[in-house]
């Protein structure tokens, strides 16, 4: 279950942005995780409808996330990795800053929608990451990515187990060798920035077909994990959220004392088709209550962020032919519709944003 990649507007127009309402001024139960967002827009390429959105969500967030593919298309067309970076991201980075935003940045050696496959710019380069030379530009631009923005939390590599079992071991075993050495590249220079992978969390505990599998092997292949990122689309294995296990995030890291945070997830407001053929039933009520559901794992995990990549619903009509046809199990995971109406989860959403935050997170 993989959330699509959308890309990211950096235009200095951003800093005009109204400023957000911290939560650590309501009152309530503290809670121990920040909360925010990835910058998306309901279509793609549309800076009004991205700073509409941006407007919007940052009144409810107090962390960010760029969780982005490598950009393999640009940089093997020749394009200098810093100036990328600094096109591209530097300035939203700078921005979310002037928030008192947390930044996260993920960086996907992996294909964002297939798990079976390299990245789509890269296999159209005839390209895999299973090579050293694709490797290698990959660590540099883990590298840029760390010494221009600076962030908070730094991951390497995403979803992992579902990657390990489902592509070639060529492309797993490429990622494993190229994360642990930009592990070791980024120390080089940067000793404190927490570095980390994500799993999926529905994959780990069996899709729901009762045979719990954990995530050993990740902390085995991974180990310079000093977090880590939970990934968690479970409207593909529950039908109501109040069936998902309190301990469903606390479980996998049982024996690690590690923090952890989601780093994507969500659940579709709307019916959609299904992986098996049968289509997944879901409304804003049942959105709705799995947000709600979610503040109790994350409290149970004591969890330090959560992370919705998408704040709006994706307009599928407006998708381009380059984007593989999985992105429809994830159109309408926001908590606005495409049109940046409020979903009712959003008003759950801000009830819990509310808590104030426990001191020192």
């Amino acid at each position: 279950m993989i959330l699509p990649i959308l890309s990211v507007l950096i235009l200095p127009a951003l800093f005009g942005c109204q400023k957000s309402h911290p939560g650590s001024n309501a009152t309530g139960s503290q809670r121990s995780y920040r909360m925010g967002f990835q910058s998306s827009a309901p279509r793609w390429d549309d800076y009004n409808l991205y700073i509409q959105s941006l407007n919007i969500w940052i009144q409810r967030a107090d962390a960010a996330i760029i969780s982005v593919e490598v950009p393999w298309d640009s940089l093997l067309n020749g394009q200098p990795v810093e100036a990328y970076v600094l096109n591209n991201y530097k300035g939203v980075a700078d921005f979310y800053r002037s928030k008192n935003f947390k930044l996260w940045v993920y960086i996907d050696p992996a294909n964002g929608l297939d798990r079976s496959a390299d990245a789509v710019s890269l296999a159209a380069h005839s390209k895999s990451i299973a090579q050293a030379a694709m490797q290698q530009l990959y660590r540099r631009y883990v590298v840029v990515m760390d010494s221009i923005l600076r962030p908070d939390h730094l991951g390497l590599a995403l979803e992992t187990n579902v990657i390990r079992d489902s592509s070639p071991d060529s492309i797993y075993q490429g990622i494993r060798q190229a994360a642990n050495a930009a592990a070791g590249d980024v120390r080089s220079f940067d000793k404190t920035v927490p570095l980390s992978i994500s799993v999926q969390v529905d994959y780990a505990w069996g899709n729901g077909n009762g045979v719990y599998r954990g995530i050993t092997q990740d902390f085995t292949d991974f180990p310079f994990i000093g977090e880590l990122g939970l990934s968690s689309y479970p409207y593909f294995v529950f039908a109501n959220p109040q069936a998902i296990p309190l301990n469903y995030y606390s479980k996998l890291t049982e024996g690690h004392s590690l923090p952890v945070f989601v780093s994507e997830g969500g659940w579709t407001s709307e019916p959609i088709p299904g992986f098996s053929g049968q289509p997944i039933n879901s409304n804003p009520s049942t959105q709705q209550s799995y947000i709600a559901r979610q503040s109790q794992l994350l409290d149970n995990a004591q969890a330090t962020a959560v992370f919705q990549l998408a704040f709006t619903d994706i307009d599928l009509s407006a998708v381009p032919p380059s984007v593989p046809s999985t992105i429809q199990y994830f159109a309408f995971i926001g908590l606005v519709d495409a049109n940046l109406q409020p979903r009712p989860s959003l008003a759950t959403w801000d009830s819990v944003f509310k808590r104030p935050l426990k001191p020192g997170n």
